[in-house]
């Protein structure tokens, strides 16, 4: 009876053990619906930084899980999701990657006390609320904003620029920086309007703006919408420079837009893909045909910041991770980088690209 006993307390143990051994972390974004693309660039990127993680022993001598959901980048699917993460027992999630997501959905990691990092998510507002658990490895819409109404000033040679949103956090956050700006530099837009992004065909906003004139279009917005209005311009011979913001920055509006994308100019971060930190996952993308573009890297990238955090803390207690998220540098695919005291990249930089031959390049 007693070995009996002792058997049974080691299996137990064993197991318990075993429950221990993983660390639960979760990443949300959109799988499904039109933004899927990006979805896909937060899936591939999160599940090569845990693999990559694994293959060096995990964190803190325990492997790591990844739970992906997907949010739709519906604020209440975002908020069905992450308690579902939370739920599940997750320490820390990459995402949202849409603002409008990402900001309602951090008071839920707050109460639970998970650490959440977004790779996407550009609205001010999510570090704004204070809160110290949200952190993100991409930049702001206000200095982004800033970049683009500079550029349009700067390159404006008396024509007349439209400024369209989506209406979305995101959207219209992102065009109403650019708009302040402009406006700053003595620089009023012609046209300021709202479009609906579930539309399939923008024929008509199109023929409006060539009616008023306008040369520019600042579109705040997401890709599927920007591709469909620049093949519209094309279609009427209409020679509309489309200007516009991060979410450019993947493969299906080229896809979407075809021979329209051509001069399309947005901003984004540098681009990670052409620095040496990050060559080696670079190649291991590529090997398994996957072109790491867009957010793929900074979603690598979130998971890395973590898992350096973690180790250094040497501890997966959230107060003592996020303590060495603001004390700490870390070295990661896109460079050094460290955070401020709301959560943001101390070192932001935007820069310009242009659609050209069926891929976006930086502007020389």
């Amino acid at each position: 009876m007693h070995r009996i006993i002792a058997i049974a307390i080691l299996v137990l143990a064993a197991v318990f053990s075993s429950a221990r051994a993983e660390v639960l972390i979760g990443a949300a974004g959109p799988l499904t619906g039109h933004l899927a693309w990006i979805g896909e660039q937060l899936e591939r990127g999160t599940e090569m930084a845990v693999a990559d993680i694994n293959e060096a022993g995990g964190v803190l001598d325990q492997k790591v899980r990844l739970v992906t959901v997907d949010d739709f980048c519906d604020p209440e699917q975002a908020m069905a999701a992450a308690q579902k993460l939370v739920a599940d027992g997750v320490v820390f999630v990459v995402g949202h990657m849409c603002s409008e997501s990402s900001i309602p959905v951090s008071k839920v990691y707050e109460a639970a006390g998970v650490l959440q990092i977004s790779p996407a998510s550009t609205n001010p507002l999510l570090t704004e609320q204070g809160r110290a658990n949200v952190f993100r490895v991409i930049g702001r819409d206000d200095a982004q904003g800033t970049v683009a109404g500079d550029y349009l000033a700067d390159h404006r040679d008396d024509k007349k620029i439209a400024i369209l949103h989506d209406n979305t956090t995101y959207g219209k956050g992102l065009a109403d920086e650019t708009r302040k700006q402009l406006n700053k530099r003595g620089v009023t837009e012609a046209i300021y309007e709202a479009y609906d992004p579930g539309k399939t065909d923008y024929s008509a906003e199109i023929a409006a703006l060539e009616a008023a004139d306008i040369a520019v279009l600042y579109l705040g917005g997401r890709h599927h919408a920007a591709a469909l209005m620049a093949r519209a311009a094309r279609d009427r011979g209409y020679s509309l420079q489309l200007v516009s913001g991060d979410t450019m920055s993947t493969e299906e509006f080229g896809l979407i837009a075809g021979p329209a994308a051509e001069g399309t100019l947005f901003t984004f971060p540098a681009d990670p893909r052409r620095s040496p930190e990050a060559a080696a996952v670079v190649e291991q993308f590529r090997a398994e045909n996957f072109e790491p573009a867009g957010y793929t890297l900074l979603s690598y990238c979130a998971v890395q910041v973590w898992a350096q955090a973690v180790s250094k803390a040497g501890s997966l207690e959230p107060k003592a991770v996020i303590a060495a998220l603001h004390e700490q540098e870390f070295e990661t695919v896109i460079g050094r980088v460290d955070f401020d005291d709301k959560g943001d990249l101390t070192k932001q930089s935007w820069v310009w690209y242009v659609w050209r031959g069926g891929e976006y390049v930086p502007v020389e």
